[in-house]
Parts: C-alpha cells; sequence; structure tokens
C-alpha cells in the first residue's frame, strides 16, 4: 500500500498500548487525523505524548494496536513511515557549528533527495530563510532555530509533519510566525499533528486531543470538547477574589475555580446548585457575578487537575 491509497486519514490508529518496564504510558489510544487537517495534541508533561509520535512515525512500535500513517502499516512499515513524515522533536538538534544550507544539505544526504541543491534552495525560500541561508546555525534566535528545523522536515516533501512541542521557549511573534507557515501548509494539504500547552496555539487547531497518564480524556473540535465535559462557569469580578475562592471552594456545586488576573472562573456541572452556591456567597458584597461561556481554558484545567485541586487554581 502506498501512500497515496489513504485518501482521508494521514493517521489512522486504533488501540495503541506502550509499556517500559512496569509503567503503562500509553492505554488503547485510537486517533485518526484527517489529510490539510491540523490535530492538536494536549496534556500534562509525561502524558505520553511524545511516547504517541513517536509510535506513529515509526521510531517507536507499539506492545499491541493497529493501524496506518500515510498509507503505510504502523507494526510491518515502520521504515517507509520515517522516510515519508516530518518529524520535528522538541530539542533543538542540528549542527550548531555549520550554516543553515550546510544543515539542511546534510539532512538532503540523509534523505538520499535527488537534486540536494535545488531541494535546499526551494525549502529555504519557501520558509524566508534566503538572507540568513549562510548564517551559523549557533548563532540564531529560538524563533529562527525553530524555522531551520522545520525546512529539515520539510525537505523531502512530507505530507505529514508530527510536530513535538515545537513552539516551547519561543517568543510570542516567533510562535505566530511559525503557525502562519503551519496553516499555510495545511492549507496545501498537508496534515499536522502537534502537540503543545499554549491556548492560543489549540484554539488555531482544526481538532484537538487531550491526554493524561496515557488515556485519552477528550477529543474532537474546540467546541465538541467543550461540550463533552458538560461545565457551566460563572465569572466573577471584585477585589480580594482569594476570599472568595476560599469560601466559594467549600460549597456544594462548585467544582473548579480558577483565577485569571482580576477574575475569577466558577465551574460546576449542577446549574442549579452552582447558581445558588455563588449568589449565596456574594450576597450583601461588592463580587459581581455572571454567567459565560465555558471557555477551552476552563475545560483543560478541569481535564488536568486532580479532584481535590480543581477548586483553587490560578492563572
Amino acid at each position: 500500500m502506498t501512500a497515496a491509497s489513504s485518501p482521508e486519514f494521514a493517521i489512522d490508529v486504533q488501540g495503541l498500548n506502550k509499556h517500559f518496564g512496569d509503567k503503562h504510558v500509553v492505554k488503547n489510544l485510537s486517533l485518526r487525523v484527517r489529510r490539510g487537517e491540523i490535530f492538536g495534541f494536549l496534556g500534562p508533561n509525561g502524558s505520553g505524548k511524545t511516547t504517541t509520535i513517536r509510535m506513529m512515525c515509526g521510531l517507536l512500535k507499539p506492545d499491541s494496536g493497529s493501524g496506518r500513517c500515510l498509507g503505510y502499516d504502523i507494526l510491518r512499515e515502520r521504515a517507509e513511515i520515517k522516510r515519508n513524515v516530518g518529524y520535528m522533536t522538541q530539542r533543538f538538534s542540528f549542527w550548531e557549528d555549520l550554516t543553515i544550507a550546510e544543515n539542511l544539505d546534510f539532512v538532503a544526504r540523509m534523505y538520499e533527495i535527488s537534486n540536494r541543491k535545488d531541494a535546499v534552495r526551494r525549502t529555504v525560500e519557501a520558509l524566508g530563510l534566503t538572507a540568513r541561508s549562510s548564517q551559523l546555525a549557533g548563532a540564531l534566535s529560538g524563533g529562527w532555530k525553530q524555522r531551520l528545523a522545520l525546512a529539515a522536515c520539510m525537505l523531502h516533501q512530507p505530507q505529514l509533519l508530527l510536530l513535538d512541542e515545537p513552539t516551547a521557549g519561543v517568543d510570542p511573534r516567533a510562535r505566530r510566525d511559525f503557525w502562519d507557515e503551519i496553516q499555510k501548509l495545511a492549507a496545501n494539504g498537508i496534515a499536522v499533528l502537534v502537540s503543545t500547552h499554549y491556548m492560543d496555539e489549540a484554539v488555531r487547531c482544526h481538532k484537538l486531543a487531550y491526554i493524561d497518564s496515557g488515556t485519552m480524556l477528550a477529543q474532537g473540535s474546540a467546541d465538541e470538547v467543550i461540550q463533552s465535559q458538560h461545565l457551566i462557569t460563572w465569572s466573577v469580578r471584585g477585589d480580594h477574589l482569594s476570599e472568595l475562592q476560599d469560601k466559594l471552594r467549600q460549597l456544594p456545586g462548585v467544582e473548579q475555580t480558577v483565577t485569571f488576573g482580576a477574575t475569577l472562573h466558577v465551574s460546576g456541572k449542577n446549574a442549579e446548585q452552582l447558581q445558588r452556591s455563588i449568589e449565596a456567597a456574594i450576597a450583601g458584597t461588592a463580587w459581581h457575578a455572571q454567567k459565560i461561556d465555558t471557555g477551552l481554558e476552563d475545560v483543560f484545567i478541569y481535564l488536568m487537575s486532580p479532584a481535590e485541586t480543581q477548586k483553587g487554581a490560578t492563572l
């Protein structure tokens, strides 16, 4: 089977499991990513995101499960997968004493790309690296190193990019520019699976998945993920919100309180109990409360927080 024989899904895996010794790192994970789709992969550190990505790109063999990546079997055709996907790791892993062009030429040799010079020139131009192509990689800022890493992923013209926290430690402007490039690639039919901790990046994805302790907890569009948790949220404004937070977390119906600067978000699943508790807590005070739409960040904090700590978080 060739990559072209799977027209709809670039990734289609079911029931993936992976152990390292006694630790069950990925548990019965299933995932589908369409071609031309940006799929955001979220979860706390150690949740199994990187292990899952490495199974999908052929670097790790699942203990059990099945599926295809670009039409190739993830158990039997791992070498073909590695040759046909672009994988960007969390850490910058290029040679700092080589220029951008030299680094890319070396990667092109590894992929045995014909007409290496043309491939490097084309990629450098496409990602806006022409003016810096003779600059040493070690002298690049975080944003330009990130762009070099993306260029290396794109040299062999893959139809799937697997990006493992590609913008960690990069300034906001460089992150925005990077995502502009990712959206251009997706518009040209390239599938992108990207792990991230940033909410402003999550909302730019077509689909999202949240994983914790190796288990998929939610999956779908941003609206679908929000709706799946059935949270009702109120916003409270006023001074000394920490006092109110301490009070609310003891009341029935209050499952989560999160401080966003000068605003307190209060969430729960029992709408009547939640409203009664909030109204009782602010009665006769200067605090003002109103019901709001639950946001993606409210949901992800809820998913990532153990039950005993959900009632008090600060951002």
